[in-house]
């Protein structure tokens, strides 16, 4: 059920929320006067979130939820539409994950990667680098599944990206402003050194992308000390088409996984590869309620891409089940205590493809690719700094050209503005990260070219009434 937001009654309260309010933004104010001393800097920055956490425990219900919109709209600048739906995700956590882990996304994540390394960002984007907020790496594609239209397949141990580079390039990335890196592959805990980065790196923050099969009591007793670590656990819907496409009996791994992260208090989600047979079972009410129950706080959907070498893309949702995936996310959002984050729909939020803006992938053999879908690079981090591969041409010609469509509902340059790929990919020196990923480009051509038509004839009404009700609400927030 939806989350009611009341505001605080009674002065006690109000003090103390106002007085919370203005030690939260003294931090905020040290890192906006450029101060250099990193000691001082970490030590307010962990006090003031132990402050939060205490405080947050023995305020009343009804303030806690006040003083969380307080501080997420001042976060986000409203940047994010509604904040007020991400309130019951926020309490679910509190609730539901030991104090290691709180404080580490508090600090790791919220404080340092979205408030004191803004003005790093903003450095560097007047010296023309991108304003990364996280960094995909695929330290192996090597996989113990088989799943059906998955691109990790037929990878030996020898493919994997030396420990070396990947520590590089969290190093190289922090010096730019990122505390946050989505782990991903392949199976990333098939590497036995995955713990060595976490903890060498304990001032950012990791996302883990995994099958779940390899989290057992030990593994996620150490996720859950270390509490810079989230894990987002890979499935297809319920058990009948789950195991379809992973294999029999992975539904109900997932879910003793889950149970085990939610005992030791570890921070968990999911994570959907949507097709045209598993979309209204993923975003269904028993789906939601299923996952919830199980602990999960956040919910990750994709769209199926035939980034595979497929030859057609009769797997992929169909225009007008994309548009039924707003509806739902919309639904799902005013209506369970769950953030659904849907990888499309939501790019109106962030001006469409972050594609080499906001973010980039380094795959196991250390190609820099614009997304995690475009398997194409210019540069491979082995040979280059990470500065010089985000200045490469094909980003600079990927960032001058965004985003592909005044419509936001329509951000991709692969399946919703195929002909912009099909121009940026001419971009001299750039080459396939793998053998099959020209058949994008060529076979599905005219497939993707009718799919594109299609999901504009749906989108372009929905573009008109997202626009008209932007304009009311900035209408309605100017008349308060």
């Amino acid at each position: 059920m939806g989350v009611l937001i009341r505001q605080p009654r009674g002065k006690k309260s109000l003090r103390k929320l106002a007085s919370l309010d203005r030690i939260f933004f003294v931090g905020k104010n040290f890192t906006n006067m450029g101060i250099t001393n990193m000691g001082f800097r970490e030590k307010l920055r962990i006090r003031v979130v132990r402050y939060i956490l205490q405080v947050l425990s023995t305020l009343p219900q009804r303030v806690s939820e006040a003083l969380i919109r307080v501080l997420l709209e001042k976060i986000w600048r409203q940047k994010i539409g509604n904040v007020s739906l991400m309130l019951g995700q926020v309490k679910r956590f509190s609730e539901n994950t030991n104090k290691n882990c709180q404080e580490k996304l508090l600090e790791n994540l919220v404080f340092k990667g979205l408030i004191e390394n803004q003005r790093i960002r903003d450095e560097g984007r007047r010296n023309g680098l991108p304003p990364l907020y996280t960094i995909l790496i695929s330290p192996t594609m090597r996989c113990n599944l088989n799943c059906g239209g998955c691109y990790a397949k037929s990878y030996q141990k020898k493919d994997d990206l030396p420990f070396e580079i990947i520590d590089r390039i969290v190093k190289e990335g922090k010096e730019i402003g990122v505390a946050f890196f989505t782990i991903l592959g392949g199976e990333p805990f098939l590497r036995d050194d995955l713990f060595s980065l976490f903890e060498k790196h304990s001032d950012v923050y990791f996302q883990v992308f995994t099958n779940a099969t390899l989290l057992n009591e030990k593994v996620t007793k150490k996720l859950a000390e270390m509490g810079n670590v989230v894990i987002q656990c890979s499935i297809e819907g319920f058990s009948e088409g789950n195991d379809k496409r992973r294999g029999k009996g992975h539904f109900e791994k997932v879910m003793t996984t889950m149970d085990i992260l939610s005992e030791h208090g570890a921070p968990f989600g999911y994570s959907v590869c949507v097709t045209r047979e598993n979309v209204e079972e993923v975003m269904s009410d028993q789906f939601l309620e299923l996952v919830i129950q199980k602990g999960a706080l956040v919910g990750w959907y994709f769209l199926y891409m035939p980034v595979c070498g497929d030859r057609n893309t009769d797997p992929m949702p169909l225009p007008e089940q994309r548009k039924l995936m707003k509806e739902r996310r919309d639904y799902i959002r005013a209506h369970y205590p769950i953030f659904v984050i849907d990888f499309w729909n939501d790019a109106p939020y962030v001006d469409g493809c972050i594609s080499a803006k906001y973010y980039c992938h380094i795959n196991n053999f250390g190609d820099v690719e614009p997304c995690i879908f475009a398997h194409f690079s210019q540069v491979n981090i082995k040979n280059c700094s990470l500065k010089e591969a985000l200045d490469c041409e094909l980003f600079k010609e990927i960032r001058s050209r965004q985003p592909f469509n005044k419509n936001l509902f329509l951000p991709c340059p692969l399946i919703d503005n195929p002909w912009e790929s099909r121009t940026f990919l001419k971009t001299p020196g750039v080459y396939p990260t793998h053998p099959r990923a020209v058949t994008l480009i060529e076979d599905l051509k005219d497939d993707l070219d009718k799919y594109s038509q299609e999901v504009h004839r749906i989108y372009n009404p929905v573009w008109e009434e997202w626009e008209k009700e932007k304009q009311n609400t900035l209408s309605r927030n100017g008349n308060r």
